[in-house]
């Protein structure tokens, strides 16, 4: 399989080394490579031989990614998430001219999975307009064995330090005076959250214990809630709420009208979370509001798999820790748009019934389900540690240069075999 005839413009990646090595790899295959870059972070990151530096103001973008693609004649765009402004804008060019977009994201099954997908992901994926039985007419007679969906976040620590990194790159560098960020806070607010979060993990991780302690000895039946990040793409542009905030008060106050009055909730936070968005606080305030206050919990990050194993069920927007709850069989709300969100795993419930008398998934076709993003768009791997990125340039380079996404190659017989989950443990 080769890539002489092929030429790639990366955009923004992953914090840390992984798209360099990638176009390594993807460079002994024969194809060319370059990096349109936006900032320090992103410059450090790349060699300066085929790196672009785009400096202009964002008006700019679209004009000059034109005339990139012709200078280069570019056949493919790879990208890291498809919604923020500028790589939005490339997809869209991309599509009209027929180029070929690889979208990476954090794995639908992770933390020991990363996402390849063609064209756009989460609430952009193909995944969305596929149902049930074509996956389970795509997988035919695989016997691939299911491993087990993993307790914990993949690769924390080096997460936290690449991202502190990058953010320091990019608030001291210069040369990029009009580089604006995705997200609403500046680079410097973004690189001290980074700072906070690194010094408070020792403090966090004394909460969490003992607010696991106080729920796995309560004896009270719980219902658990997924929390996410108020800026991640999946939840800002894959749900009907502005803040998260918004959220929080529907959760809760379905929790005081439906719920049982001797069962409790229990939010966990988001492993990243960073403090931007006031959610301990929040809860609080609404849990009072609503007069439940006495039954509602909230514990800081750590591993999922405890809580859920005592769970009645689960509430989201969108988090792809859900599919640790449909593993388990447990009743599931989504009020977003997911990947996962099909009739047969998600609660269509209001939500105040879904508190009284939860809907459980149909978990032998969650089984089918996850057996097909296994073999497909879920690649073995991690973008943050030396291991993760290892096993993931063992599968995903060839991957880019199928003729065939990863699901029409299923499809045709020509999906590669997947390695064990092992390697990156």
């Amino acid at each position: 399989m080769s890539g002489g005839d092929r030429a790639f413009l990366f955009l923004q990646g992953p914090h840390g080394p992984w798209f360099r090595l990638l176009g390594r790899g993807l460079e002994a295959s024969g194809a060319k490579v370059w990096r349109v870059g936006f900032n320090r972070g992103d410059q450090f990151f790349w060699p300066a031989a085929s790196y672009i530096p785009f400096r202009d103001a964002p008006e700019a973008w679209p004009g000059r990614l034109e005339e990139l693609l012709d200078e280069r004649q570019i056949t493919d765009i790879v990208l890291y998430g498809d919604t923020r402004p500028i790589h939005a804008e490339a997809v869209r060019i991309a599509k009209r001219r027929g180029l070929t977009v690889h979208v990476f994201e954090e794995g639908y099954l992770r933390p020991h999975w990363v996402t390849y997908e063609r064209g756009g992901s989460n609430g952009n994926s193909r995944l969305m307009s596929l149902g049930i039985a074509q996956m389970q007419a795509a997988l035919g007679q695989s016997d691939m064995d299911l491993p087990d969906a993993p307790a914990r976040w993949g690769d924390m620590k080096e997460h936290v330090f690449w991202g502190a990194l990058y953010h320091w790159f990019v608030m001291t560098g210069r040369g990029y005076g009009n580089f604006r960020p995705h997200r609403a806070l500046t680079v410097r607010q973004e690189f001290r959250l980074y700072l906070r979060r690194l010094a408070l993990m020792p403090w966090h991780r004394l909460a969490r214990v003992l607010a696991t302690r106080r729920i796995m000895r309560g004896g009270f039946p719980y219902h658990l809630v997924l929390l996410q990040l108020e800026h991640d793409s999946s939840f800002r542009m894959h749900s009907p709420f502005a803040t998260m905030a918004e959220f929080l008060e529907v959760v809760i106050a379905g929790f005081a009208k439906g719920a049982a009055q001797h069962h409790h909730l229990v939010f966990k936070a988001h492993p990243l979370e960073d403090g931007r968005a006031p959610v301990a606080a929040d809860i609080a305030r609404l849990a009072k509001a609503h007069d439940v206050e006495a039954r509602v919990h909230f514990v800081q990050g750590g591993k999922l798999a405890g809580l859920l194993n005592d769970a009645r069920g689960a509430v989201t927007v969108n988090s792809t820790a859900a599919q640790q709850v449909l593993w388990r069989g447990l009743p599931l709300k989504a009020l977003g748009s997911a990947v996962y969100g099909k009739p047969e795993f998600v609660s269509p419930q209001p939500i105040a019934d879904f508190f009284a008398r939860p809907l459980r998934p149909d978990s032998r076709a969650y089984r089918d389900y996850r057996h097909y993003l296994l073999e497909t768009s879920q690649v073995p791997g991690g973008f943050y540690s030396t291991r993760g990125r290892r096993a993931l340039l063992r599968q995903v380079v060839d991957m880019m240069l199928a003729p065939e996404d990863p699901y029409d190659a299923l499809v045709m017989g020509s999906a590669a075999p997947r390695q064990q989950l092992r390697i990156v443990k």
